[in-house]
């Protein structure tokens, strides 16, 4: 899939002066429903295109600023899809008919396990992980977790993925020079599988360190 849609970059690159906040919404918004879209084809390219100057502003660091977060306001509504789909059909249908939905038992069965191990972390960390990010949102509105915290925890890890993929993407336009659409997807995306180690790692110790300092301050203010 990422190479026949990398194909056609060259023509939705044409368009990015005018629309390509609206087109990085929109398919940022599709990636995180049930339809299975590749974020690194999105966000990649915005990031190559904020460094030289090709979106809307024309300013490399506005542009990156703006694409991010609109690429986060696209996974936002894409997950809220999911979410309240399955807060409200609950999981009975979607084993029935999440074939309708591309979701396979399986899927369900995977993502619903590391919902029920880790909770709103899970739902944290699991937007940074290929194949599950855009699915954890089901067994969240299975589970009816509380709109807020869902809100907040897919927003976050949201945002950190769209940050990572779009200032890859900007990297590589300061240095990449003259490079093909379809190289610059292929080589961002080896870039972060080759890295996405160190930075589950430093999610994992940064959510760590959250919960230890929160017990030691929850400890010392009932101590008092």
């Amino acid at each position: 899939m990422l190479d026949a849609l990398a194909s056609h970059l060259d023509q939705i690159a044409a368009l990015a002066p005018v629309w390509g906040y609206a087109l990085i919404f929109l398919f940022m918004a599709v990636e995180s429903s049930f339809i299975p879209f590749p974020s690194e084809i999105v966000m990649i390219p915005a990031g190559f295109l904020a460094a030289r100057g090709e979106l809307s502003l024309h300013s490399a660091a506005p542009d990156l600023a703006l694409a991010i977060a609109v690429g986060l306001a696209g996974s936002l509504a894409g997950a809220y899809v999911n979410y309240f789909l399955s807060f409200w059909l609950g999981e009975p249908f979607l084993r029935r008919y999440g074939k309708w939905f591309f979701l396979s038992p399986a899927a369900l069965d995977r993502a619903s396990e590391l919902f029920n191990r880790y909770g709103a972390v899970g739902t944290f960390v699991c937007r940074l992980l290929p194949a599950i990010r855009q699915l954890i949102s089901i067994p969240a509105g299975i589970a009816k977790m509380p709109l807020g915290s869902f809100t907040l925890f897919t927003a976050l890890g949201a945002g950190l993925w769209t940050a990572v993929l779009a200032g890859t993407g900007f990297w590589l336009g300061r240095t990449a020079g003259d490079i093909t659409y379809g190289e610059l997807v292929h080589r961002g995306k080896d870039f972060i599988d080759a890295n996405i180690v160190w930075l589950i790692a430093a999610v994992v110790l940064a959510v760590a360190a959250h919960f230890a300092v929160s017990k030691v301050v929850m400890g010392k203010r009932g101590s008092k």
